[in-house]
């Protein structure tokens, strides 16, 4: 892996990739340990600490960051983002996750959490090598006050669950930030059945092989041209442990479940502060999964050791000044916010017995007014779910269709000419320049006019509309083939002459969106041809979010069926293992969305009083 992709990934966004790392600040002292596991194993672990914090001083707490992008990145560069928590007195660890970095053992993406109560001879996972660091620091590094805390962004954000989960006593408090929860039903690699084409071959490529250099500018044409995912290996060079996975489960079978950590949570002691961005362009499900998951055991309300906190952010935006995406604007610094007046003060409440802790359970901000919301629950007791419905002419509106049963809106999606998920050149995912992490707040406008992209709107809005909690799209559906993605965008829609700043009239602003695979359409884990010119059900699992539609703006939605290269084609002729398919399989089918008073296409919205 490259030098570059070690830190873009290790950080979690692309503009600090960019940035040369600062001299070593000469405050802090490092100290190198290979720390034993179990089984044998020895871990890359280094120590930082403030120089002189070993003699007279109080005893101060650990701070645990666990990653497979190298310890030795966030320890040459430190403080850096760790700036708060560092004024505040821990003793920092990084260590490299079994065989990455300096660690010693076998490397395994996203291993497995072993069942509860499994204590097989030479058994480990993350969360016994989380016990096995925490029982060695805690008795080896000088001048600590016996209490750890975790925490990490993205895969780290996936180890500091481990963290939370691994049984240490010392273990107080951990941060999940962008966990890669779920890679399956909605995080890296598939959502809801649908493979993320061009992020899990170029990360899971960069991760287990080295760096991914195509020598193109526009993936979208270097994906289109080269056809079927079988040639995949072929053009590369090779295959990789996990693109053999992705071709041997396309499906949500028992290799991906045991991976679903929201499944595998259980009652813990430990604090958790969840922390997401509502335009994370990685891991988007992971973050509500993982509160809802551990809320399940969160029962008594007087000490409340479970919260979630949702920004504006991208993937680990909030370790950068999150001051907006794109052209939008959030109106302050709200990564440095967070990390000042949320973050610093959970560790110091639960690792240092600071009081007060002002934090709701639910901490989130509410796009388009720009202002943080508190909730005593997430999502929102007071949401009530309203159905927008699609009407004839491209309307929106909440009243319930009455046209006729043949009522629908029909477009051809050939797999020949896909969609973009944005605007082109679509350059390598983690290349220097790439647009990945502001793709979600770009303008919606590029796809205007494609005849493969249907489009409701209602009109310009009399008051705000306000939604927090979780959203679906219920479509009713038909096509000429056996197969078909539904991809829906929830668009707020900017007036001509916007308020403020005239870049930002008529834009088109995606609020939320997501794709569904139809095969998928009765059980995710048991894919079945559609059957050709019926009306059938879907169901569109839209990522949760907040965000207030202000007066004269107008609400759209967009549906298509393709959202390359993100997401792989589907042939539309359904075959049993889509990574198998042949060239011959694809074809352009018509679909049709209908809007009758038997069939009420809509999108449900979680909406507020206003």
């Amino acid at each position: 892996m490259s030098h570059r992709l070690v830190i873009t990934l290790s950080l979690c966004a692309a503009s600090l990739a960019a940035q040369a790392p600062p001299p070593p600040d000469s405050t802090w002292a490092q100290r190198t340990e290979m720390v034993p596991m179990r089984d044998g194993v020895k871990l890359n672990t280094i120590i930082v600490t403030r120089r002189g914090a070993e003699s007279g001083t109080p005893p101060l707490p650990i701070l645990l960051v666990r990653t497979p992008y190298g310890a030795d990145g966030p320890a040459s560069r430190f403080p850096g983002p760790y700036r708060f928590l560092a004024a505040d007195g821990y003793i920092f660890v990084f260590q490299d996750i079994r065989g990455r970095g300096k660690s010693q053992g076998d490397y395994l993406m996203n291993r497995p959490l072993r069942a509860p109560g499994d204590t097989s001879a030479g058994g480990f996972d993350e969360a016994s090598d989380t016990y096995d660091a925490v029982e060695w620091l805690i008795h080896n590094v000088p001048n600590n006050n016996g209490r750890v805390g975790g925490l990490g962004i993205s895969y780290p954000g996936w180890l500091a669950t481990m963290q939370g989960l691994s049984g240490h006593a010392a273990m107080h408090a951990v941060s999940p930030q962008a966990p890669m929860t779920d890679t399956w039903m909605g995080d890296d690699f598939f959502h809801q059945g649908a493979f993320r084409q061009s992020y899990g071959v170029e990360y899971t490529y960069g991760m287990e092989v080295g760096e991914f250099d195509v020598g193109v500018t526009d993936m979208y044409d270097w994906y289109r041209r080269m056809g079927e995912l079988s040639k995949v290996p072929k053009l590369l060079g090779r295959s990789w442990p996990s693109w053999d996975a992705f071709v041997a489960h396309p499906s949500y079978d028992q290799y991906w479940q045991s991976r679903a950590t929201e499944k595998r949570i259980h009652a813990s002691p430990v604090a958790v502060l969840t922390v997401g961005g509502w335009y994370d362009q990685e891991d988007i499900f992971g973050p509500p999964a993982t509160y809802a998951a551990f809320e399940r055991f969160d029962t008594v309300p007087a000490t409340n050791r479970n919260r979630i906190v949702m920004g504006p952010w991208n993937h680990g935006g909030w370790y950068g000044p999150g001051t907006g995406l794109s052209r939008v604007q959030f109106g302050d610094s709200t990564g440095v916010w967070f990390r000042r007046e949320v973050e610093a003060p959970f560790f110091a409440f639960y690792l240092k017995d600071r009081a007060p802790l002002d934090l709701p359970e639910a901490l989130v901000f509410e796009g388009g007014s720009n202002r943080w919301r508190r909730f005593d629950s997430w999502p929102p007791r007071a949401a009530t779910a309203k159905n927008l419905y699609f009407q004839a002419d491209g309307r929106l509106s909440f009243d319930q269709p009455t046209a006729a049963g043949t009522a629908a809106d029909s477009f051809v999606s050939d797999p020949a000419h896909p969609v973009p998920y944005r605007p082109r050149p679509i350059e390598v995912t983690y290349s220097r320049g790439s647009q990945w992490n502001q793709w979600q707040a770009m303008d919606q406008r590029f796809v205007e006019g494609r005849p493969d992209v249907l489009v409701w709107s209602t009109e310009p809005l009399k008051e705000d509309l306000v939604i927090a909690g979780n959203l679906s799209a219920q479509l009713f559906a038909s096509t000429t083939g056996s197969d078909a993605d539904w991809v829906v965008k929830l668009i707020d829609v900017y007036p001509d002459s916007a308020e403020g700043d005239r870049r930002m009239g008529g834009y088109e602003l995606m609020v939320a969106g997501e794709i569904m695979r139809g095969r998928y359409r009765t059980a995710f884990d048991q894919p079945q041809p559609i059957a050709t010119n019926r009306v059938l059900e879907y169901t569109v699992h839209i990522p949760p979010q907040t965000y207030r539609f202000q007066k004269g703006h107008r609400v759209m939605v967009q549906v298509q069926s393709t959202w390359f290269p993100l997401y792989d084609r589907n042939p539309q002729v359904f075959v049993p293992n889509i990574f198998n398919a042949k060239a011959t399989d694809f074809r352009a089918q018509t679909h049709r969305i209908w809007r009758s008073a038997r069939y009420a296409s809509h999108v449900v919205l979680p909406v507020l009083p206003n």
